[in-house]
Formats: C-alpha cells, structure tokens, sequence
C-alpha cells in the first residue's frame, strides 16, 4: 500500500489535539504541542534546540524532506523528479534527495561542486541559469553534468568552444511559452518581458535550437520550461505544455529531429499560513501525464521522458526558523517586536512580501492577542519578517518565536548584511538533532577582509 505525503511523515508520532490541528497545519508534520509551551518536530524539544545551539536557528525535519521526495516519485511515475537546489543545498540534503531517487537542478558551480564532492552523481545533475560564466561551463563540462540548459543564444558558441575533442555534451533549451503564472511579479518567468529563457513567440527558441542543431560538440536532447514559482493551479502548467509540445512538433517538422526530453520546471506553491492553498502534487501529476500523452498524440509525436523540479515544495515546509525576541516597541498604534535575526537569514518579505504566521514557544500565555508586526534587528526599514500578526499581549524580551515553512529561500538567500552571521542548521529526526551547518561567525566574516 502506498501512503499519501502526509501519512508518511506522520506514522511514527501521535497526532496533536484537535485545537491545535489548524495551527500546525502548515508545520512539518511530525510536529507536536509539549509541556510548558514547547514544541517538538520529529522528538525534537525546539526550546532546548534553541537553547544548546544559539537563535537564530534553523531546524529541518529529514523524515519530512525524504516523504516529500517519495511523494513527488509517487504522483509522478516514470518520471525525472529532480530536486532544484537554488531552494536550499547543503551535503545532507544532497544526501537525503540522491538517496530517495532523486536528481538535483544547480544553478553555478559552486552548487554543483557541493552536490559532486558530497557523492552526487554527476550525469543525474542539470545544469542551470541565464547567465552562466566561462568558469561555470569549464566546471560543468569537467565534472561531466548530465544536462546543460542553454538559456541565450551567447551560451552557444561559447559552451561548444569548451567542449572537449571528441566529445558530446547533452543540452536543452529554455524555452518562453508565454504563460503568466506565480504569486509575485518577481517570481513570474514565463512571459516575454523577464530574463529568463528563450521566446517562443518571437522566435528565439527556435533559432536556438537551429544553431545547435549546427554545432557537432552539442547534443540537443529536449526542451525545458519554467514558468514561475508559487503556483497553487494544474491550468498554467497544462498551457505551457501544449506550448512546448506544440515546438517539439515545429522542430521535428522543420528539423527532422524528434528530440526524447520534456522539462517542465517546478514553482509549485506551498502554503505559509493555515487555510493557504498549495498545489495539490497528485492532481498535477496525473493531469501532466495526461495532457502530455494527448497533445502528443496529436502532433503525432512520441511521448518524451518527462521531468519535473520542484525545490520549495520538497524543503520549504520541512523547515522551522527560531528567533529570540530583544525588544518590544509600541509605537502610534503599532507593536513591534524585535529578533535577533532578520533579513540577512530572510530576505523573502522584503523581496516578495511572502507573509508568514509565527508562533510563541516556550511559555503559554493568558494575555490577549495584540496585532503586531515581527522586525529583524538590521538597519533598514524594510527588515519585516511579518507584518499585521496576532501575538500574545504579553509578549517580551527574551521570549522564542517560531516561524514554520522556512526550510526554501531562507538561508540559501541570506546574506551577511551588517556583519550578523548566518545562522546554524540542524536536522530533527527521531528525536535527535545534529548539526549541518555550523553559525556563521565574526571570525568567518574577518577572514575574508585582507585589506590592511
């Protein structure tokens, strides 16, 4: 019998009590209520978390990112499943994503020299990003990725120069299909007027694909298509598909070359607040599938392979973010409660407005809910973890808030704005934690100033 996401990540804990249900609807599921306020994720105390390993912090639940692996291998069978690492890496993760079968989609070298040093296949890595530099195709083609994605007619020329004599390098093609879809502007990539991939619409992609097809040292193997990210509908996707399947079939026409390879990116939405919607994986599975056979029957084409990628939707809600709050400001009719971290771990509200619902840990509190808006300690206006939030009346200096779905675009986009270090990351499993990542410190940060 196969189990739904959540039955595997919950088979090993006691379920909460029902008033706590909807509020821990959106954390990892193996999440718990505990004595004095507390809160476990997989047996893990996050009060004593924070307590042996320092705030922030940042504590990911393994048995929710490897259900959430075998979920998507699941919903979509004979299927590439292939994690994008631009939503969190680090050699654990690496690990846990290889081990549940899937592949992994880097964005530079440097991810995809983690991932390969870690143990990572190399032919089971895509390679990513609009703007790839010399130094990036050198390690891609050195280490043998298994997938290069053109993303501008300059790659090209440029990656068949690096190719070695006698050799082949497997590439896609981007592609634009004109479909607008995901929560922000900023996260919207396919449509015409952002900078990513290659238009179908004015014809980019295929004269892209015309000048592969040219080059000896390059092999096109498909065609990829992201189309943005936080999408909680089947709809868009299944546009872009018939889009590209419909490009498959000019190319084939044209070309005479039937290219065995489909990439439909990932975006797939999560839900941050309880009552949020998320996509539903199974559903898009199936109706992927379908479309695929139908639109390419057709074109009276053959069914490419297919693959997917999702990254938010595999870590984003295996993650708990954990601040100890320094000060409580009123000021006009607004509170404001203050952390030790902020935007240099977070940097997501500022950049999309994504809004989140903290939680009070380690203490029950009796006050009533004041509306208040959590800030991180940075010199910036700007610096809003969440804004217009309920919490206790009571709250204070020295209190732990819990800010759940924080395991994507958190850390993998934080930065070292006035010198505050990044925070640690520790995994919860079974009721231990150990460390991933150590707390980034001021000597980390002296180290790289030689300027004296």
């Amino acid at each position: 019998m196969t189990m739904s996401l959540s039955e595997l990540s919950r088979v090993s804990a006691p379920a909460p009590a029902a008033d706590e249900t909807e509020s821990l609807s959106v954390w990892p599921a193996s999440t718990r209520p505990a004595a004095e306020g507390d809160v476990t994720v997989s047996g893990v105390s996050l009060m004593e978390s924070a307590d042996r390993f320092g705030t922030p912090l940042y504590v990911l639940d393994e048995a929710e990112v490897r259900a959430r692996c075998r979920a998507y291998l699941h919903a979509f069978p004979d299927t590439d499943v292939v994690y994008a690492a631009k939503a969190f890496l680090c050699r654990a993760v690496a690990q846990w994503v290889h081990k549940e079968g899937l592949g992994l989609d880097v964005c530079s070298a440097g991810e995809l020299e983690l991932a390969v040093t870690t143990g990572f296949p190399p032919e089971r890595i895509i390679f990513h990003g609009n703007a790839k530099s010399p130094e990036d195709l050198a390690v891609a083609l050195r280490l043998r990725v298994g997938r290069i994605v053109i993303d501008s007619t300059w790659e090209i020329a440029r990656l068949a120069a690096l190719v070695p004599h006698g050799t082949r390098q497997k590439v896609m093609v981007r592609v634009v299909p004109g479909v607008a879809a995901g929560s922000h502007a900023a996260v919207r990539t396919g449509t015409d007027d952002q900078k990513f991939g290659l238009s179908i619409a004015d014809g980019s992609a295929q004269h892209a694909v015309a000048r592969i097809l040219e080059q000896p040292h390059l092999e096109l193997v498909g065609l990829h298509c992201h189309i943005g990210s936080q999408i909680a509908t089947v709809k868009p996707y299944l546009s872009a598909l018939r889009r590209v399947v419909g490009l498959l079939a000019r190319i084939r026409d044209q070309h005479h070359v039937t290219l065995p390879e489909l990439d439909l990116g990932g975006g797939h939405a999560v839900a941050y607040r309880p009552g949020e919607a998320a996509l539903d994986i199974e559903a898009l599975g199936t109706r992927i599938r379908a479309e695929l056979t139908e639109s390419c029957a057709a074109a009276d084409l053959p069914v490419p392979g297919l693959t997917i990628e999702p990254g938010r939707a595999v870590t984003g809600p295996a993650g708990v973010a954990l601040y100890r709050v320094l000060a409580v400001k009123r000021s006009g009719r607004r509170v404001f409660v203050a952390v030790d971290g902020g935007m240099s771990d977070n940097p997501r509200p500022a950049l999309y407005g994504v809004r989140y619902a903290p939680r009070l840990i380690g203490r029950r509190s009796t006050a009533e809910p004041c509306t208040t808006t959590l800030v991180g300690r940075h010199c910036e206006a700007g610096d809003v973890l969440a804004a217009d939030i309920p919490m206790p009346g009571d709250i204070r200096p020295g209190d732990l808030i819990a800010v759940p779905v924080a395991g994507a675009y958190h850390l993998s986009m934080a930065s070292s704005y006035n010198l505050v270090g990044r925070p640690p990351v520790i995994a919860a499993n079974e009721g231990r934690a150990r460390l991933l990542i150590r707390r980034e410190s001021l000597a980390d940060l002296n180290g790289r100033d030689i300027g004296m």
